[in-house]
């Protein structure tokens, strides 16, 4: 009798304690990057023998959470979806308290993980509540259905048949043509992307943005051209390349390059040449162009996150480096916080080694510029070419800030050397051109704008052309 008593004890004891569980209480994200899920369901199971109540859910800011339901019948369950939403790189750890009917203390939720990269222009996407209709990546950040949809700006209407170029990382990765519902809908890589968009009748569009599991649906805005009138007489039809899934890259970077060969680009500081505008704009011929040695400072810190500006910089480069021969020199110098040789000097014809540091170049930090521009100075000296054309070129969408005030030295200091330095400002203000003009004539070189694709695909490659003529 008193075994059973005990028995009896023990079991009731166990169904107290079991009354509403968890089928977690820690979770580790593990490495989260810019496409990575956020979210972690927790079942919450009710198995007493009456009704039981979710009562309070205390959390740290930087975790948002959905519940679907506030109670749970006798063998019902709940979910709890938790969304961290880390503010820094580096490893995170956040306890979430639970405080259900069946007991008086909390049950402890701990989820930990290490944010390894992290942009402010994505915050909102990322900060989003959750939504219990997402689901789960398993991690393939390249197999992500997103729409693309074209609208008239002002009349919100859909524009069926536009075309529209895809740029990743600096490069042309897809085309398509949207349908008559005027959306395109297929699996792309996921990460920040720039898209260019044309419709008959229409000015051209771009724009950027991040594609990830909480944003899959990207909506381009067209601006019609009202002052095209129909003409008197037919005109005569030109033909538009086909766009389908047999166009290759190459096909497709092309296709993009005639589009872009339509529209102006953003002048550059004009200063006479005889001779310079006569030559084709492709050309890059050794007979009437000098070998360079070019360092580039690339501006990498936070502020080039913003908008377009990194994409618009890779494409740039990308495009230059195409051009440039075998005894041409590159060096690339980035600045955030401090700065460093990202790829030390290599000739021209080593492109692939080229692309693939452009490729890699992601932007965080501070602006470190006057530790950029003195690197890059003593990384052209190291290399310098006695027979070439010697120059810093800085690309930066701002002032030099951090540690910059001595910097006006070094260049004047290195003009005297042989070394001359141009500008490059991706997206500036008017104030920060001002700057930007000003640097560049005191380190002998111009001030090249970058505020748009076409922009992107001519105006660099056009500087080195100018500051390598044989004159």
């Amino acid at each position: 009798m008193r075994f059973l008593l005990v028995v009896f004890s023990l079991f009731a004891f166990t169904l107290l304690k079991a009354q509403i569980v968890f089928d977690k209480t820690k979770y580790d994200f593990g490495d989260l990057t810019m496409t990575s899920d956020r979210f972690v369901d927790i079942k919450i199971t009710n198995k007493s023998i009456k009704k039981g109540y979710i009562l309070t859910i205390k959390k740290p800011a930087d975790v948002v959470y959905i519940l679907n339901g506030q109670f749970m019948e006798k063998d019902s369950s709940l979910t709890l979806r938790c969304q961290v939403n880390p503010m820094k790189k580096g490893r995170f750890t956040y306890e979430i308290s639970i405080f259900t009917s069946d007991k008086g203390e909390a049950t402890i939720i701990k989820l930990t993980g290490n944010l390894k990269e992290f942009s402010p222009e994505t915050a909102n996407y990322l900060q989003a509540c959750p939504d219990f209709n997402a689901k789960k990546s398993d991690k393939n950040a390249s197999d992500f259905e997103v729409t693309i949809v074209t609208i008239d700006k002002e009349t919100k209407t859909i524009l069926s048949e536009s075309n529209v170029t895809m740029i990743q990382n600096g490069r042309p990765t897809t085309a398509f043509k949207t349908d008559k519902k005027g959306q395109f809908t297929r699996k792309f890589p996921l990460g920040f992307s720039y898209f260019y968009a044309t419709h008959d009748g229409y000015f051209p569009t771009e724009m950027g943005a991040y594609i990830n599991f909480q944003r899959n649906y990207v909506m381009i805005e067209l601006e019609k051209n009202k002052t095209i009138t129909e003409p008197k007489m037919p005109l005569p039809i030109i033909e538009k390349p086909v766009i389908d899934s047999t166009t290759t890259p190459v096909e497709i970077e092309l296709n993009l390059e005639k589009e872009l060969a339509q529209q102006t680009t953003t002048p550059t500081t004009e200063v006479s040449v005889v001779g310079f505008n006569e030559i084709d704009k492709n050309n890059f011929d050794a007979s009437l162009f000098k070998p360079v040695n070019i360092v580039f400072v690339l501006d990498i810190s936070a502020s080039m996150q913003a908008g377009e500006k990194m994409e618009l910089m890779k494409y740039s480069l990308n495009k230059l480096v195409e051009m440039l021969r075998p005894q041409d020199q590159i060096t690339l110098v980035t600045y955030s916080t401090d700065a460093r040789v990202l790829l030390e000097t290599i000739h021209g014809d080593q492109k692939d080694e080229i692309f693939k540091k452009v490729d890699e170049l992601k932007a965080a930090g501070l602006t470190a510029g006057g530790d950029g521009i003195k690197l890059g100075y003593k990384q052209s000296l190291k290399y310098y070419l006695n027979d070439g054309v010697n120059q810093i070129v800085v690309i930066t969408d701002g002032a030099f800030n951090r540690n910059s005030g001595d910097y006006k030295k070094s260049i004047k200091k290195y003009k005297k050397k042989g070394v001359n330095m141009s500008v490059v400002g991706v997206q500036n203000s008017e104030k920060d051109k001002v700057n930007m003009e000003e640097v560049a004539n005191l380190g002998g070189g111009r001030y090249v704008p970058i505020h748009k694709l076409v922009d992107a695909q001519n105006n660099l490659k056009q500087e080195i052309r100018f500051i390598a003529f044989r004159r």
